[in-house]
């Protein structure tokens, strides 16, 4: 198999740990590069969306580093906020961000400071209802089963509670789409290898050679439209169902209510 083929579905979960695994150290850096900036932008977005009420709880799924769960706790202290995700690595360098945090999202309190769990977003280790919202950053793509992930999601949320994703997404087919498809398999590539390690599954059909930011571009463009995402949040039970698009439509940002 080549470098330009993604992972095969029965190989992706392995794959994608230890990818992010690998790139954990320098994955906010070459973020904030491939995205001039806007994905902090865009992660405020997600948590105004939320509508968190006072002293509510929000549950970051495939929360990386942290930034979607620290933007809440820094807009809404007196809350609640858990970032789960499968990959220790990434949540160890979101935890040494708590330093950088302000005073009280850093006294280590359990209300007053992120809490990072270990977890699949396909089996949540919550109850039933437990969160008033539930948030994601560019984590649908990476699971194996997206239908079963916001199944869980549902579940973990309370009724009249929101989810919302940050998505990337396909290039739509307009006059842009050659240059887009262009910029993300062809730039972000180089990009990352520039600024991250390039890493693979040891298995039969993927080898090591393959670079992190080939995959994500490759799993971006291989991707739902934001569309097709709308109808899959609709059939998990999520009502009132909408998007926006960022970036030149190459990101969505996805909405619904439990």
């Amino acid at each position: 198999m080549n470098s330009s083929t993604p992972p095969p579905a029965a190989e992706k979960a392995v794959y994608v740990n230890q990818m992010f695994a690998g790139i954990a150290q320098r994955y906010d850096l070459v973020n904030r590069l491939m995205t001039g900036g806007q994905d902090v932008s865009w992660r405020r977005e997600v948590v105004a969306l939320c509508r968190l009420p006072a002293g509510g709880r929000l549950l970051d799924v495939g929360t990386g580093t942290g930034d979607i769960a620290y933007e809440a706790k820094h807009t809404h202290p007196d809350a609640e906020v858990i970032g789960c995700d499968f990959t220790f690595e990434m949540m160890d360098v979101g935890r040494r961000k708590r330093a950088q945090q302000s005073p009280r999202i850093r006294s280590g309190r359990q209300r007053d400071s992120v809490e990072f769990v270990q977890g699949d977003g396909l089996d949540l280790p919550f109850a039933d209802g437990y969160f008033d919202a539930v948030a994601s950053g560019f984590l649908l793509r990476n699971v194996t089963d997206v239908d079963t992930c916001l199944a869980e999601q549902r579940r973990v949320t309370r009724p009249g509670g929101r989810i919302v994703c940050l998505e990337t997404s396909p290039p739509p087919p307009t006059l842009l789409e050659p240059m887009l498809r262009f910029y993300m398999l062809r730039i972000i590539p180089v990009v990352g290898q520039l600024f991250a390690t390039g890493i693979g599954t040891q298995g039969n059909s993927f080898r090591p050679r393959d670079s992190a930011y080939r995959y994500l571009p490759q799993s971006t463009v291989a991707f739902l439209q934001p569309d097709e995402m709308a109808q899959k949040f609709e059939r998990a039970g999520f009502r009132h169902v909408s998007y926006v698009r960022k970036m030149m439509g190459t990101v969505a940002i996805h909405v619904g209510t439990a």
